[in-house]
This record gives structure tokens, sequence and C-alpha cells, in this order.
């Protein structure tokens, strides 16, 4: 049986009270809950300047790679994400941080509308599953074309 390992990420801490735990590395598999820009959403907010769906997406973005670094990885070992938006026609700005970010090297991806996240200023939530034996760099194409 694989031992289950909580990942420990100084940027992304577990919260004391929470009843989640950030991020499990199982073998060479690693799975992290949902993460929201909290708090830099809220404080962005507050001193009236807001982050959009770009800003927001890149600071989730940085806190998975946090996680996966943590778990002894990095962002190509990212293999699956699933976005959450709490407006569909943020679809754009996300797919354009996905793009500054992963360099054009792509993990599968859900896209799902949702009508709300746990704060008003939310309007992303990314989760992720990251394989550390994995480096989406180096791939090939497979095809049922002869």
């Amino acid at each position: 049986m694989a031992l289950a390992e909580k990942i420990a990420a100084p940027g992304v801490p577990d919260l004391p009270t929470a009843t989640w735990t950030n991020g499990w590395r199982i073998g060479q598999e690693v799975v992290m809950s949902g993460m929201t820009g909290h708090p830099a959403t809220r404080e962005a907010a507050e001193r009236g300047a807001p982050l959009g769906a770009y800003d927001q997406t890149l600071v989730v973005l940085k806190k998975l790679e946090a996680l996966v670094t943590a778990a002894g990885g990095h962002k190509h070992n990212l293999i699956k994400t699933v976005v959450y938006l709490t407006d569909i026609a943020d679809k754009d700005e996300v797919g354009r941080a996905r793009r500054d970010f992963f360099g054009g090297v792509y993990p599968c991806a859900t896209l799902v509308a949702v009508k709300a996240l746990v704060f008003p200023e939310l309007r992303v939530e990314i989760d992720a599953w990251a394989r550390l034996d994995v480096d989406l760099r180096q791939t090939q194409t497979l095809s049922t074309e002869s």
C-alpha cells in the first residue's frame, strides 16, 4: 500500500480550522484541493482594485505550482485541472492566464460555470492532479491514423 504524505507548502498553508487538506502525495500522484486567490483577492478588493479572472487564475496556478514543488515536482507534472468560474464569460481570460503560465504545454482541463464561490470577490477556483513521474514537456502524440 502506498504511503499518503501531507504536502506542506509555505506559501499555501493548511488553515488550522479547515476541514480539508490542501494536498496529498500518494506515491507518484499529487492530489490538490480547490485553490482560490484568497487572501490576495480579499486584500485587492479592500483596496478598491479587485483582481479580475486573469490575475486570479495566475494566483491560483502559482499556488498549485507551490504545492507540486513541495511534493518534489514542478508545474509540468500537473496533468489535470478543473476550473470553476462564477462567470463563464471569464473563460477567455482564464485561457490567456493558462497560456502564459504553462507556455504551450497544457494539462487536461475541465471548465465549469458555478453560481458562487466561498467569498463574493472570488471568480476562479481550480483543483488539480499531478504525477511526479510525468513531465508534459516530454510527450508524444498517439493517433489512430495509419
